[in-house]
């Protein structure tokens, strides 16, 4: 008997193990084959790293500099880009459990792989070959620096799992994750930012509270994870005349400071002409956003109407839609969503559905289609290339024209002294006469749009009267001043065009407007404005605690009356600005994505209660709590932060540390001011809000910008190669094999 026990026992230990090891290793082998860029061409380039050591990556060829800068920025952030070409193969969850699986259901249901596959061939041979050098960069470092692999069979990667990754990631920079969230929750859709369809009015606002402390809050559907949704940016370009000197540009981004849209700093140049300085964001290899010799743009998210929704008329079996009276197989495909777990990884296995309209998801209130602006398209790849080789406004604008980009206003000045705002969206071309504020009918085929709108329907400016432009994720009919600003009338309501203010639109119009001169004093004291107007949500928000009945509670009646007494300026030097600091960033948040306001009391309450438990006090100074830490290490800092999460100067979201201060991690980011004086050479200087390796704890660069960044300072840009290679601290060649 005990034999037979034992061997009972060793069986089922033996079984145990090899599901061990099974759960341990499968992924990999699972995982589609990688596969190497097609052709077998060389690729030679030159980083100069400067004392910051931000790259400047020169080749001969354009491609021979696309290879340099994912090298360069594997050197800095490997552990990132892994994150971000996982997300591009679907196998996120294998890295990052439960919230990278989510990631790669999204990848299944928006058919990233699928459309990739269509449409990368179709790129320009030009684009096709930049994206092929920096997929070689980057299985080249991955080569080399084994030990640093989060995933087995990632690499090699190609061109194609690039554009895989922009199809992923482009509807998200507009909010699809609003959508598909509360869908797939079964729960009320948000309210959408465009005005009502005339004749289907909008009562109230749909139920959607938002946590406690959104950092609480549940996995997100989103590769950009909770920060994303809170993406904005400030933007000014300012006119020769109204600057008393240069045609000015201020670039002011605020992206999460770490991990999938976070930015990253360099300079490219080519012998073909290629020349810029700015910024892009991991797994692309040019700049986004910044300056070349003779122009530059940035940009802010723009929340427009491009996502619609349909309800499909499902048959009894659940596998059939009718469209236009006729049933239609529902497409169907079964994933494996790989969920670390530990030392294991779990295959979990979800079904995709997708209609004619788009990705389709169920939920107990019905099946419901998703349509979102250049859907099953990735020519954007090539069109933020395009811009970046412009020479003058006619090339730059001819891109926008193109609608390839889904989003984004683009703010714009050049050394002639031109400046621009374009509200640049795909806006589908919508059949009138129908809700599309609201969840449409999806039997109807006459409702599937199939392109956007013309070019010359979307709201721009070029060269106000007024001198000056701006935006801060506001509406676009407040963007240079009186007498210069678009109509609302103008514009079809069709196209959902958001009528939104941001505490920053408000504070910059104000400023601005106000400005006899904008030289470089006054936009500097503009972009870091710590002050609130009281309007808007602010205005909400004060309102209700004047009115809260606290005779109840001492305390807290004490905490609102310290409240009432605010300047409403996040400066570091009012008794109220840290109560006052935590009490604005939920509703800030909330009002931003269009969700219900928290309750007054119970935010009050906890705001109330976090600083006595932390810091003994109502009253800490702000500096105190709010702070920019980056470590543990050699180079780590702890730094105060001033600024709130609705202000110029920008401090938009933290994570709460073991002592209670407010790590910022989401606010003003990637910084740059450029300057065309006439007759002289552009100029530009710029600061992030760590450094150039901002995974690296053993680098200096780890967080050699931070005390400049809080200290509102900036360094220079060394654009011309004279002065790359005067202040060169390194210099080396990377080649191909």
């Amino acid at each position: 008997m005990r034999k037979w026990l034992a061997r009972i026992g060793f069986t089922m230990l033996a079984v145990f193990l090899l599901a061990f090891i099974a759960l341990a290793t499968w992924e990999p082998f699972f995982a589609a084959s990688a596969r190497s860029p097609e052709g077998d061409r060389q690729y030679r380039a030159e980083i100069s790293r400067d004392e910051y050591g931000v790259p400047h990556i020169h080749g001969k060829t354009d491609p021979d500099v696309a290879f340099g800068v994912a090298i360069a920025q594997a050197e800095d952030d490997f552990f990132t880009l892994q994150d971000v070409l996982a997300m591009a193969r679907g196998r996120y969850g294998a890295i990052a459990g439960v919230n990278g699986a989510a990631v790669d259901y999204v990848y299944h249901l928006l058919d990233a792989r699928s459309t990739a596959e269509r449409h990368y061939p179709e790129l320009p041979e030009d684009t096709r070959a930049l994206f092929e050098a920096y997929a070689s960069g980057l299985n080249r470092y991955a080569a080399e620096h084994p030990n640093e692999l989060k995933l087995a069979n990632l690499f090699p990667v190609n061109g194609e799992d690039i554009a895989a990754g922009f199809a992923l990631r482009q509807p998200f920079f507009f909010g699809l994750n609003n959508v598909i969230e509360p869908l797939v929750a079964g729960e009320p859709l948000l309210r959408e930012f465009g005005p009502d369809i005339p004749g289907f009015p909008r009562d109230g606002h749909e139920p959607s509270a938002p946590p406690m402390m959104e950092e609480q809050a549940s996995v997100a559907l989103s590769p950009f994870g909770r920060d994303g949704a809170l993406s904005g940016s400030n933007a000014f370009a300012v006119a020769p005349e109204k600057s008393g000197g240069p045609t000015v540009l201020i670039s002011n981004t605020h992206q999460p400071w770490r991990g999938s849209v976070s930015w990253y700093e360099l300079v490219v140049e080519s012998d073909e002409g290629w020349h810029f300085a700015g910024a892009n964001l991991p797994g692309t290899p040019y700049p986004v956003l910044g300056h070349n010799e003779h122009l530059g743009w940035t940009h802010t998210v723009n929340r427009p109407d491009l996502t619609d929704i349909y309800k499909l008329e499902m048959d009894e079996s659940g596998t059939r839609y009718r469209l236009d009276g006729e049933w239609r197989d529902l497409e169907s495909e079964t994933v494996t969503l790989p969920v670390k777990m530990g030392p294991v990884v779990l295959p979990i296995r979800r079904t995709v559905y997708r209609s004619v309209h788009g990705p389709v998801i169920k939920n107990d209130r019905g099946a419901f289609a998703i349509r979102y602006a250049r859907i099953d398209n990735i020519r954007s790849m090539d069109a933020f290339y395009r811009e970046s080789k412009a020479a003058n406004f006619e090339e730059w604008l001819a891109v926008y024209r193109r609608m390839d980009i889904p989003n984004f206003n683009a703010v714009y000045s050049d050394k002639e002294g031109n400046i621009a705002y374009i509200y640049n969206a795909a806006i589908p071309d919508r059949k009138p006469g129908y809700n599309w504020r609201g969840i449409l009918p999806g039997n109807d085929s006459s409702l599937i749009w199939q392109g956007p709108v013309a070019f010359n329907r979307i709201p721009k400016l070029i060269n106000p009267a007024s001198g000056w432009l701006y935006n801060s994720n506001n509406e676009p009919y407040t963007a240079a001043g009186a007498g210069s600003d678009l109509s609302p009338d103008d514009f079809a309501p069709e196209l959902g065009v958001e009528l939104k203010q941001t505490n920053r639109s408000r504070r910059a119009y104000k400023l601005l407007s106000a400005a006899n001169l904008l030289d470089r004093e006054t936009l500097r004291s503009i972009k870091y404005d710590t002050a609130y107007e009281r309007a808007g949500y602010v205005a909400e928000l004060w309102d209700a605690l004047a009115a809260l009945e606290l005779s109840d509670d001492a305390e807290l009646a004490k905490a609102r009356d310290l409240l009432l007494q605010w300047d409403f300026t996040a400066d570091n030097e009012g008794a109220a600005d840290a109560l006052a600091l935590l009490m604005i960033k939920d509703f800030m948040s909330a009002e931003y994505q269009n969700k219900r306001l928290p309750d007054v009391r119970e935010h009050l309450t906890w705001a109330t209660g976090h600083l006595k438990r932390y810091f003994g006090r109502i009253d800490p100074p702000m500096s105190d709590v709010l702070r920019l830490r980056q470590g543990p290490g050699r180079y780590s800092v702890d730094l105060p932060l001033d600024g709130g999460s609705d202000t110029l100067r920008a401090s938009t979201s933290w994570d709460v540390d073991e002592d209670g201060r407010l790590n910022v991690k989401h606010g003003d980011s990637f910084i740059m001011w450029v300057e065309w004086h006439e007759g002289e050479p552009v100029q530009s200087h710029s600061i992030q809000p760590f450094g150039a390796a901002v995974t690296r704890p053993d680098s200096p660069h780890y967080t050699d910008q931070s005390r400049l960044f809080a200290e509102h300072k900036l360094k220079p840009v060394h654009f011309w190669r004279k002065d790359v290679l005067a202040n060169a601290k390194r210099r080396y060649v990377v080649e191909s094999y």
